[in-house]
């Protein structure tokens, strides 16, 4: 297992590059850039500050420096957060994206497992149906479209319940308080919850018409050990292959969720940097991003080994 581990990692060493060659040219390629404004700089100063961060080389000589701190694990300094690396800035956001991508993950989970196996077991019945539907209705919405929605319902409006009136924080940090949670961690979870649950039922209707299940039945098993205890880890199998995509997943909606409830996560880094022009930055965020997809997809493929001992890691 070890082995296979090195082995994937190494493998990812090339698909890292393309990742980062790709974005740094593309960066550079995009019109304006960091030190643009409405108001022009006199060319002295511009100059300097160029010649500061190696911006006034060549674009290949930009390139072959920036591999080389990178090499020796320096993301540069933030062109537009003054007195910030963008490694300082990428730590002060994890915990916040962390807690925020983990959360809606394990909520999607529990949720989409039970609904998913809800509906297998109630196959082509209007549970079924209903629970099929709304998860069509999870996917195909986007979530800056359910944020705003969720926001104007649950924060604006707020809830009356027993005559008594409840609302959520409509943005905000507040030092990750739990009434600041509530919402993006919902509307991240939205989609996953809908995919999980679609996943989960079609693997259970398959495990519940496999011989093995047929075989328990015969033997007067009561049903809930039948899906407890045979059916449900053999019906676990493709959700753990999807927890990689999954991450991915909740790593892009963090883009966007950030930015509408203003968390200081590192997605919202990104969208500033990215309207801002701050390259290294940019290329930070991408670049832990894509080593977190990347070791995850790996956590994913040893674990699915782990469940399955029919599954040989090569």
């Amino acid at each position: 297992m070890i082995f296979y581990a090195a082995k994937r990692l190494l493998g990812a060493i090339p698909t890292l590059f393309i990742i980062i060659t790709v974005t740094f040219f593309m960066m550079r390629l995009a019109p304006g850039g960091p030190f643009d404004s409405e108001r022009r700089l006199p060319p002295e100063i511009e100059a300097n500050i160029k010649a500061a961060y190696d911006l006034d080389k060549p674009v290949l000589t930009q390139y072959g420096i920036y591999l080389g701190r990178l090499l020796h694990g320096d993301f540069g300094p933030s062109y537009k957060n003054k007195d910030f690396t963008v490694s300082e800035l990428i730590a002060t956001g994890i915990p916040v994206s962390a807690r925020l991508g983990l959360s809606s993950i394990f909520i999607a989970l529990i949720i989409g497992t039970f609904l998913g196996v809800y509906a297998a077991l109630r196959q082509n019945k209007p549970q079924d149906h209903g629970v099929m539907s709304l998860a069509m209705i999870g996917i195909t919405i986007p979530s800056f479209i359910t944020a705003p929605l969720l926001t104007l319902a649950l924060a604006v409006y707020g809830i009356r319940l027993f005559g008594w009136q409840f609302s959520l924080p409509a943005g905000g940090w507040n030092d990750g308080a739990l009434r600041n949670m509530i919402l993006p961690v919902f509307v991240l979870a939205l989609p996953q919850i809908a995919i999980i649950a679609r996943l989960m039922r079609a693997s259970m209707i398959e495990v519940l018409h496999s011989n093995y299940i047929r075989t328990a039945r015969a033997k007067g098993l009561p049903d809930n050990v039948i899906v407890v205890r045979h059916a449900l880890r053999a019906a676990i199998l493709p959700l753990v292959s999807y927890l990689g995509p999954a991450l991915a997943g909740v790593i892009a909606g963090s883009l966007v969720i950030e930015t509408i409830f203003g968390l200081p996560g590192i997605g919202r880094y990104f969208v500033q940097g990215a309207l801002n022009r701050d390259y290294t930055l940019v290329m930070g965020v991408v670049i832990f991003y894509a080593s977190f997809v990347i070791l995850f997809n790996i956590l994913a493929d040893i674990l699915y080994s782990v469940l399955d001992p029919r599954v040989k890691l090569s």
